[in-house]
């Protein structure tokens, strides 16, 4: 049975073609004059491998930087040193807000503590019942002593 998704008809098979060179001569290699004498390289397998060892090429001469005029330079340090300066600004803002904040609390912490020590003071009783205590016997002899 046929799927119902899948065509019915042949498939048609594309083979790859090679493609052949205009020229049936290789490149020419160029020839390249040895530096040296012949070298012989030992690999880790045992394997001797003999050849010529060819000069480095020279490194391609790195472009001729512009001088920097010392105008230039002057105008970028005082931008760095602008920068610098505000946000040194910006840190000193923070911290004295931060120190003002310190001492606010501070002040706090010394009422709180001082008024408690207030109120202990008045609130608080010593050493008999709380109240005032009056000897009635020595009341009247001193009420006699000094009336009398």
């Amino acid at each position: 049975m046929a799927h119902p998704e899948r065509p019915t008809a042949a498939l048609e098979v594309h083979h790859p073609i090679p493609l052949v060179p205009t020229s049936a001569a290789p490149a020419p290699v160029p020839a390249v004059q040895p530096a040296s004498a012949v070298q012989s390289v030992v690999l880790p397998d045992g394997r001797v491998v003999t050849g010529y060892s060819l000069a480095p090429a020279p490194l391609p001469e790195a472009p001729a930087a512009r001088p920097v005029s010392r105008t230039a330079v002057n105008i970028a340090l005082t931008g760095v040193g602008f920068a610098g300066v505000c946000g040194g600004l910006a840190l000193a803002a923070t911290f004295i807000a931060a120190l003002a904040a310190l001492v606010h609390q501070l002040m706090i912490l010394a009422a709180v503590i001082f008024g408690g020590y207030i109120a202990a003071i008045v609130f608080g009783h010593r050493g008999g019942g709380g109240g005032t205590v009056v000897n009635i016997r020595k009341a009247v002899i001193k009420r006699n002593h000094f009336h009398g």
